[in-house]
């Protein structure tokens, strides 16, 4: 089984616009979002849910108020400043590290493991897909991913699919650490900007870091050739192949409006011919 993750630097590249074009194009595949954080995928994709899960991760203090002394040693040892005056966790300040739990002399501090997000399994016209979304304000994305990823191969393997395609996140922080161990391959999606070159230096350092190979395309070129230019280059310089560039196309955007892919909306349009040529060249490499 191969895995491609779609991933870029930043945010607003237009990856997973991409990623349901390409959806569109690939055979024998499941799919996979990864960006649990802000999971945008379904939007386009009207997945139909079969399975649905609790994701589990993480904890904060509860306060026992029929234990609680209020001996305020809990308050000195907090770091985060998060228990109150009346002695009440606040939640969203508690970072979950357990001090106060183990220094409580009276044991009046609960530490519940806590439900922060869910998982599922759904069919969509494209084949089946793995996806989740964490709650507002949540974390452990990262464990989020690595969960949504392996029941993705797991999908993979009991359908008989040979392709795992993953939407991963944007950035360089811990859930793109998770999308990016094991996979056969990354394409970054670069947008011509002073930010989105550097951002996606920093992301093709990290494939580099992990030793996945890695592919870059950059999306709206003609917006700034130069800027285009500039990311082929550090691309080249770097041993990353250079996929191809996909122009500015407005219909990108009426497709994501309608809830379709590009080929839906237009199988003839500008950007894409591009992506076509672009899958045509992933295939071959992965």
């Amino acid at each position: 089984m191969k895995e491609l993750v779609v991933i870029s630097g930043k945010g607003g590249t237009g990856k997973t616009s991409l990623m349901a074009a390409f959806a569109s194009l690939a055979e024998n595949k499941v799919l996979c979002d990864a960006d649990v954080d802000a999971a945008d995928l379904h939007l386009i994709l009207d997945p139909e849910i079969k399975e649905s899960h609790d994701f589990q991760g993480g904890a904060t203090a509860i306060i026992n108020q029929d234990k609680c002394t209020e001996c305020d040693l809990c308050r000195e040892l907090c770091l985060w400043n998060a228990i109150s005056e009346d002695f009440v966790v606040d939640q969203i300040a508690c970072e979950g590290c357990g001090v106060c739990v183990y220094f409580c002399p009276e044991e009046a501090i609960d530490f519940p493991i806590k439900t922060c997000g869910e998982w599922f399994l759904s069919e969509t016209r494209f084949g089946p897909m793995a996806h989740a979304r964490l709650g507002i304000a949540e974390e452990n994305s990262g464990k989020l991913v690595s969960l949504v990823r392996q029941e993705g191969r797991k999908l993979a393997e009991e359908k008989k699919l040979d392709l795992l395609l993953t939407d991963g996140p944007p950035g360089v922080g811990c859930p793109v650490i998770a999308s990016l161990g094991g996979a056969t391959a990354v394409l970054i999606v670069a947008e011509p900007t002073v930010s989105g070159r550097h951002d996606m230096e920093r992301v093709a350092q990290l494939a580099a870091h992990f030793r996945v190979p890695a592919m870059v395309c950059v999306n709206k070129f003609d917006l700034n050739p130069d800027q285009a230019q500039a990311i082929e280059d550090f691309a080249r310089e770097k041993a990353i192949t250079v996929l191809g560039r996909i122009p500015f196309d407005p219909t990108f955007t009426k497709a994501m409006i309608q809830g379709q892919t590009i080929f839906e909306y237009d199988t003839n349009s500008k950007a894409g011919l591009a992506i076509k040529h672009i899958w045509k060249k992933i295939v071959e490499k992965i």
